[in-house]
């Protein structure tokens, strides 16, 4: 929470999330192998203890995306009377995990640099 002209608001996690979830997605691939949408979700609220939930709407299109860049494969596996679409790390995926993952950390030290400075 902030105050500001006399107001508390809340700060929308979701928004400080969002540019977060590619290097998150990419990780829990490289960590686990294949998962398919639903259980990427649900891994993510039972590793963050329900802090960041996922939703569909940001999930998919981020899929979508890495699958058309090549960065992730897709296997379809009959469960049921239903297709189920696994999802896993190409070669090109795991170099982008890397990036992602080192980029992500830069953004968090910079962060750190700017909320608790270091006083000379």
């Amino acid at each position: 929470m902030y105050w500001h002209i006399g107001y508390i608001y809340d700060m929308d996690k979701r928004a400080l999330y969002k540019g977060c979830l590619e290097p998150v997605l990419l990780q829990l691939l490289h960590d686990h192998g294949r998962m398919y949408g639903y259980e990427i979700t649900q891994k993510v609220k039972e590793l963050t203890r329900g802090e960041l939930v996922i939703t569909e709407g940001a999930l998919y299109p981020l899929l979508h995306r890495l699958e058309a860049e090549g960065i992730l494969q897709v296997e379809m596996e009959p469960i049921g009377n239903r297709m189920r679409k696994y999802y896993s790390l190409t070669q090109t995926g795991n170099q982008q995990k890397a990036v992602a993952a080192e980029e992500l950390q830069t953004f968090v030290q910079t962060l750190q640099m700017l909320l608790q400075p270091k006083t000379i």
